[in-house]
């Protein structure tokens, strides 16, 4: 039988919370269950119709990133028979798409680190030979690898697109040390990752991080 492709998951008794353009959440109280669904979303737009299997991959694919980059992050669990017994009746549902989370305050910036000169980054260096106010090399191609890794932060938009910031920008919206830190961040684990990324024939182009507080730790 085909696997079927959810697109809105349905948990009656569960607090729903709010969705992205691929997850969906529900209030557990002390936690957050993320339910990974098999939407597909390109620049933002949803489409009509999923891909099978898509949400358990990508669950698969956090828990292992979570678990190798070595960082304090949310993830509890994403064993659904540890769940809280209102989770583990919607297990069928659930298992291999979905995690329990420790809730945290978030930063409202998105963390960009940039190892190649790509997408937005490759568009504002035509214009400007800068990318967030960071001046780069004369003549780079579209695709070029960057001397060296950059910190290029964005404004977290509920809606639309996000739009590329300067880390002044970031300091003047979470203060200096807590701006410099997301910038280490993201830089360190962008590095370890990539890293990793290449032992598999893979180039880690760029990549987002979001950060947030708990008991007052940055994760």
């Amino acid at each position: 039988m085909a696997e079927p492709v959810l697109l809105q998951a349905d948990l009656p008794g569960l607090p729903f919370l709010s969705s992205g353009k691929v997850r969906d959440m529900f209030d557990l109280g002390d936690s957050l269950l993320i339910v990974t669904t098999d939407r597909l979303s390109a620049f933002d737009v949803v489409m009509a119709n999923g891909i099978p299997f898509k949400g358990k991959v990508l669950n698969r694919i956090s828990e292992f990133w979570f678990g190798f980059l070595g960082v304090p992050h949310h993830l509890i669990t994403c064993d659904v028979d540890k769940m809280p017994p209102e989770v583990r009746r919607h297990a069928d549902l659930l298992r291999d798409r979905s995690m329990v989370v420790r809730k945290a305050k978030p930063f409202p910036v998105e963390c960009v680190a940039r190892g190649y000169l790509i997408g937005s980054g490759w568009k504002d260096y035509q214009a400007t030979g800068k990318v967030c106010g960071l001046l780069l090399p004369k003549g780079l191609k579209q695709a070029s690898k960057l001397p060296q890794p950059i910190f290029t932060p964005a404004t977290k938009a509920q809606t639309g697109h996000d739009e590329n910031i300067g880390f002044d920008e970031v300091v003047k919206t979470v203060g200096k040390g807590s701006a410099e830190k997301l910038r280490d961040l993201t830089l360190s684990i962008y590095s370890r990752a990539s890293a990793y990324a290449e032992t598999k024939g893979l180039i880690l182009a760029d990549t987002k991080f979001e950060f947030g507080v708990v008991d007052g730790e940055i994760i």
